[in-house]
């Protein structure tokens, strides 16, 4: 990936000097553990340092999920049923077992079947996604029980506030643990962009100090120095301004802000927009939508819709999280290292 870069760039390697673009996906076939779950496949994560030689094996990426379903159809690790194959919709479901956080993932797709019989995933498609230039084929993934993917609970604190620094927190584990703090309360405007972030002097020190005191309180280190660095996200939440948006969200990713939303984040910040007590519900603009209508979140490469389904508010069980993205295969090769 071109790391350890003192620079930021990895310019010997793969990356591309961003959080973002500093990650590797793992993909193997089920093993017998995952199979007895449903799954086809197996799928590790690891973010990878950019400045340093650490490898984060502690989350998952909602972004890079949407690329196994595909990759393990075109690879071959996934053989469709004549039933499959022959419908008159062509689509399949991959099941993916997801090794860092030991949750189900579904991946519904379109596939395209040549005469020969030979089968891939369908790259073409009118499916737009803010952030990602064209348009393509619809992945739906559809995260099974995905609360506690990390901590074990949905609330890893206990707690639907806690305090750290002064400032107002929600700590939820929905796909990822995250932490989701108001713009009023550090303050700053709610709109603030990723290159204000970096520039507000002391903000993202004061991010990652409530980050870690919060991580530790979420069971997940016990010293800062343990603190992962991928996880937990820290997010600035706030109302949005604009119409149909029910909530406003900046994340922080690796000590970077996010250019736009991680999808474990849309996941965890979805469910809080249910839950009377947290944090994140005053500044929800719409809190009357339906049950299964999806939360319009507001970032800073447009919205992101996502679907969450709890079983009830008492219970708090998260049934499942939808999002829905676009992949494609670029190229296969080999990767020299040295």
């Amino acid at each position: 990936m071109g790391s350890p870069d003192p620079h930021g760039r990895q310019l010997d390697g793969l990356g591309g000097g961003l959080s973002s673009l500093s990650k590797v996906c793992i993909i193997s076939p089920a093993s017998d553990l995952s199979q007895a779950q449903g799954a086809q496949v197996d799928f590790t994560f690891a973010q990878v340092g950019i400045k340093s030689t650490d490898i984060d094996y502690s989350g998952n990426c909602g972004n890079l999920s949407s690329a196994v379903g595909p990759f393990a159809i075109d690879a071959g690790l996934v053989k469709l049923s004549e039933e499959e194959l022959k419908a008159s919709k062509r689509t399949a479901t991959v099941r993916i077992f997801n090794t860092n956080t030991q949750k189900i993932i579904d991946s519904t797709f379109p596939i395209c079947v040549s005469p020969d019989g030979s089968v891939e995933a369908e790259a073409s498609g009118d499916f737009t996604a803010d952030g990602v230039a064209g348009s393509a084929s619809r992945i739906q993934l559809d995260f099974i029980n995905p609360a506690g993917a990390k901590t074990g609970k949905l609330l890893p604190t206990g707690n639907l506030i806690d305090i750290f620094d002064g400032v107002r927190a929600t700590c939820i584990d929905v796909g990822n643990p995250m932490i989701f703090v108001p713009a009023s309360d550090l303050p700053v405007v709610g709109k603030i962009s990723p290159d204000q972030i970096s520039s507000t002097p002391g903000l993202l020190e004061r991010l990652e100090k409530i980050r870690s005191q919060a991580a530790i309180k979420m069971g997940m280190a016990k010293t800062v120095d343990e603190v992962p660095a991928s996880i937990p996200k820290i997010n600035i939440i706030s109302t949005p301004d604009e119409k149909g948006v029910d909530i406003t969200v900046r994340t922080i990713s690796v000590g970077q802000p996010h250019k736009a939303l991680p999808i474990t984040a849309g996941l965890s910040l979805a469910v809080a927009t249910k839950l009377d007590g947290s944090v994140v519900r005053p500044f929800v603009s719409n809190t009357n939508k339906a049950a299964g209508d999806p939360v319009v979140i507001g970032h800073p490469g447009g919205t992101l819709a996502v679907g969450a389904e709890i079983k009830d508010e008492d219970s708090k069980v998260v049934e499942r999280a939808t999002v829905y993205r676009s992949a494609r295969r670029l190229m296969d090769g080999l990767v020299y290292w040295k």
